[in-house]
C-alpha cells in the first residue's frame, strides 16, 4: 500500500490536462453558455474543459499502484533538443508567417518544421506530409468555413 501514490508520467500529464480543462471550463463561463439547443459562445469551452477534467483524472488514475516496468522517470535518459525546438518553433513560425504571408504559407511552414524535429523525418516526406496538410487545411478552413484569414497576402497589411 505505501507505493499507491507513486509519481510518475502520467500522474503529472493528468494533473496538466485538470489543470487546462479548470483554466478552461472556469473561463468559458465569463461567455453565455447558453443552451444544447442555442449553443453561446461559452458552451465549448466550458465542454471542453469538463472534458479534459474527465480525462485527466482517467490518464492520473493509471499512475496508481506499482510501476510494472520501473521507469519512474518524467524526463527521458537523452534529451532531444532538436525535436523540443521544432515543436515549439512550428506555432511561432505559424504566427509569423500568417502575418506576413496568410494561411498557406503559414500552415506549410508549422507542419514542415514540426516534422523535422523527429529525426527519423527526411526532407523530402516532410515537405510532402506539409504540402498535404496546407492543401487540406486551407481547402478546411479558407473556403469550407470561410475563415477570416487570407489564404496569400504580402506584407503586414
Amino acid at each position: 500500500m505505501r507505493h499507491v501514490f507513486k509519481i510518475r508520467k502520467d500522474y503529472y500529464a493528468g494533473g496538466l490536462m485538470i489543470l487546462i480543462g479548470l483554466v478552461a471550463a472556469i473561463e468559458g463561463q465569463n461567455y453565455t453558455i447558453g443552451t444544447l439547443r442555442q449553443m453561446g459562445p461559452g458552451f465549448f469551452p466550458v465542454a471542453l474543459g469538463v472534458l479534459l477534467i474527465f480525462l485527466g483524472l482517467l490518464i492520473a488514475g493509471t499512475s496508481l499502484g506499482e510501476s510494472a516496468d520501473g521507469d519512474d522517470s518524467v524526463l527521458p535518459e537523452k534529451l532531444e533538443w532538436r525535436g523540443w525546438f521544432c515543436i515549439l518553433a512550428g506555432p511561432a513560425l505559424f504566427i509569423i508567417f500568417g502575418k506576413l504571408g496568410g494561411l498557406m504559407p503559414a500552415t506549410f511552414a508549422c507542419v514542415f518544421i514540426s516534422a523535422l524535429g523527429d529525426r527519423s523525418t527526411t526532407v523530402k516526406s516532410a515537405a510532402i506530409l506539409a504540402a498535404g496538410v496546407t492543401v487540406f487545411g486551407v481547402l478546411l478552413f479558407a473556403y469550407l468555413l470561410k475563415m477570416p484569414m487570407p489564404v496569400l497576402k504580402w506584407g503586414l497589411s
